[in-house]
């Protein structure tokens, strides 16, 4: 008899590692696909190799649920089948393609759980491309897994509570943390006040990191705008505005994103339906309250599926396997299943108040001169976008992409596309949600050529 392909989940954050201890407590042994080289995904990532540092250093106040989630993980052994270092490029007719090592696999799975996690968002700026500019999570990368600083003295700006959360552990690292330019307003952060009965420990978590960088000689200024990055080679200054005036500060480093934007490629290729968001101002996979896409056998947990943080991503990612259980028949608890959903709405409240004291710098798009770079894999310009949708009358992202390359190079759009929507919106003056958003394709990242042939292992199982 056929032996059942086992289930797969698609990364190992907190939303992959809840799934993964879920299955395995109810028996099954699912296949955990990571791009990592270690489970923990970009808020719990560790090191790449042996430092001095506890993970008191390096996570802050997240410490303790970083080493939690660690050790569950590692305790499931050979109960799962893990694999890190390991790309996930396409899904086609219930069969993965993966690549480890410049050799692509392709593997039959049952059930598919997307814990595909979240990149940073941004709108070019110029000198966005000096060496020396990071985005945050980026700058967060270079502190956790490699144990260095992306510069000596530092400015971090954007939007979103990542951005204070990195200034301050780079702060706590022993940085000059020159500054903290956020784009919000200050009678934005009134909404902190009305989030505070649904998770005090959360925003006082954040007020109070704020406030350590104001008493430790970090200037924190609201409201800013006009951003631009100066120097000859790599970074030497940064220039905005603020208070009705222009203001400029020295810096070897700059770290800066607007919030966070959801890997949703994966999704795209399993087929999932796609519905726009107006609070993450993007198209994401239709899911129900379970974490259930539009697809059958396929679930979506995380920052992949919307923004919403860790605490999310675990509750997520175990309503979601929970949900995998119960369509195949298996024994599951409704009752926790319940009190997960509950928990999410709650969280989702929060970020609904965070999203108002946080919000995204939408005038900024238009904003953008025409002499800064917009797509850098094809280096297109925002002037070259603006030219192309005039001359053709474009209105929608693919016939951009179609028209311009935008979204055709390595980072198929990752990194460009949230911004060239935002730019089609502003030109156009339509609403962020009626330009579209661009389809996924495989590879959804640069894969070697060769690897594009790939070994089928239900070809070496003797069950096929």
């Amino acid at each position: 008899m056929r032996e059942r392909p086992p289930p797969l989940i698609v990364g190992a954050g907190p939303a992959g590692i809840r799934a993964a201890i879920t299955l395995v407590a109810a028996g099954l042994r699912p296949v955990v696909v990571d791009e990592g080289h270690a489970c923990g995904g970009q808020i719990y990532r560790q090191p790449l190799a042996a430092d001095k540092r506890d993970d008191r250093a390096r996570y802050g106040s997240e410490a303790a649920k970083a080493s939690r989630l660690h050790r569950a993980f590692a305790a499931l052994g050979s109960d799962i089948d893990y694999r890190p270092n390991t790309l996930l490029w396409n899904l086609r007719d219930g069969a993965a393609d993966v690549l480890r090592d410049g050799t692509s696999r392709r593997f039959a799975y049952d059930g598919l759980i997307l814990a595909t996690g979240a990149t940073d968002r941004v709108l070019p700026i110029p000198g966005w491309t000096l060496p020396g500019v990071f985005t945050l999570g980026g700058a967060q990368i270079a502190l956790k897994a490699q144990g260095c600083a992306i510069g000596r003295r530092v400015v971090f700006a954007g939007a979103g509570p990542l951005l204070y959360l990195v200034a301050w552990q780079y702060m706590k690292a022993g940085v000059d943390v020159a500054a903290v330019l956020d784009a919000a307003p200050l009678p934005a952060k009134l909404n902190l006040l009305r989030a505070l009965p649904l998770a005090p420990g959360i925003v006082l978590r954040g007020l109070r990191m704020a406030a350590e960088l104001a008493f430790g000689g970090t200037r924190v200024q609201f409201g800013v705008s006009g951003l631009r990055i100066e120097g000859e080679g790599r970074v030497a200054r940064i220039v905005y505005h603020a208070g009705g005036r222009e203001r400029a500060m020295a810096c070897d480093g700059v770290g800066y994103g607007l919030n966070l934007r959801s890997e949703t490629q994966a999704a795209d290729l399993a087929g999932c339906a796609f519905r726009f968001d107006p609070r993450d101002r993007a198209h994401l996979p239709e899911r129900d309250a379970a974490g259930r896409s539009s697809v059958a056998g396929v679930y979506l947990a995380g920052d992949g599926a919307r923004i919403a943080g860790a605490d999310a991503a675990e509750a997520a990612g175990e309503r979601a396997a929970l949900a995998l259980l119960e369509d195949r028949g298996l024994p599951h608890d409704p009752a926790r299943a319940a009190d997960l959903e509950h928990v999410l709405a709650r969280i989702d409240r929060l970020r609904d108040l965070l999203e108002a004291a946080f919000p995204f710098p939408s005038h900024g798009a238009g904003d953008i001169a025409d002499d800064t770079l917009l797509c850098r894999c094809e280096e297109i310009s925002a002037g070259d976008a603006r030219r192309a949708i005039a001359q053709f009358s474009l209105t929608e992202m693919n016939r951009l992409k179609a028209v311009t390359r935008i979204g055709k190079g390595r980072c198929q759009g990752r990194m460009c596309g949230a911004a060239a929507a935002e730019l089609l919106a502003a030109q156009t003056r339509r609403d962020i949600g009626a330009v579209g958003r661009l389809r996924a394709q495989a590879p959804i990242k640069p894969i070697p050529l060769a690897a594009g042939l790939s070994i089928d292992e239900r070809q070496h199982d003797p069950a096929h």
